[in-house]
């Protein structure tokens, strides 16, 4: 399969080092409000990648959930196997990538979990459906069969009143050290600015494309 003649050329926005904030957690907020009213499927969809021990990497897609004072949540079965990376290396990065928008956002920096109260608040905040599936799923591991996972729905949705929140489900939040906003222009030449956070300080750079 040859692909070298697929291309696009990027002609909508343009990003101005002098006139973005000085907190990139601003602009990523302007960022996603301008892709959730574009009416984008998923908006909030984001590669995560994790590197375990012994430096393989993973990646896989995962939903942001929150931006709070410290960075980025998402939640997840803690049993897993990007949990397992993250409880052996906590360095991560996030990728997010508007095609509408020709933006992307890449985030560089370290996952702790949050509160576990605040884990079960967005817990029961989920549909019944979403709640069960946290429940039955020994995610990342092999199952018999699609059916015997089924199994434990049924039996779950025919006692509802036995429904908690597991102890191997939660969230996370991926706390920025690095920010890089990407906007696309035309002939290759992207507009690149990266925020890098230096004791306690946002330092602001323009990139070479």
């Amino acid at each position: 399969m040859d692909l070298k003649d697929l291309r696009n050329s990027y002609e909508k926005h343009s990003l101005d080092q002098n006139q973005v904030p000085n907190n990139p957690f601003d602009l990523f907020k302007d960022w996603m409000l301008e892709a959730v009213n574009q009416q984008i499927s998923d908006p909030h969809a984001m590669t995560l990648a994790t590197c375990d021990a012994q430096h393989r990497v993973s990646a896989r897609i995962v939903l942001l959930k929150e931006i709070d004072e410290k960075g980025f949540v998402f939640f997840t079965n803690y049993l897993s196997h990007k949990a397992q990376d993250i409880a052996e290396n906590p360095s991560a990065a996030l990728v997010l990538w508007w095609e509408v928008l020709e933006r992307q956002v890449r985030i560089v920096g370290h996952i702790e979990k949050i509160e576990p109260s605040r884990s079960e608040e967005y817990f029961f905040s989920r549909p019944v459906g979403s709640q069960i599936g946290a429940i039955v799923s020994p995610q990342s591991q092999p199952i018999p069969s699609r059916e015997a996972l089924e199994l434990k729905v049924q039996d779950l949705e025919n006692h509802p009143d036995s429904i908690t929140m597991p102890d191997h489900w939660g969230g996370y939040r991926l706390i920025p050290n690095l920010l890089e906003f990407w906007q696309g222009r035309p002939n290759r030449l992207h507009d690149r600015i990266q925020y890098h956070l230096e004791n306690d300080l946002w330092t602001i750079q323009r990139l070479a494309p």
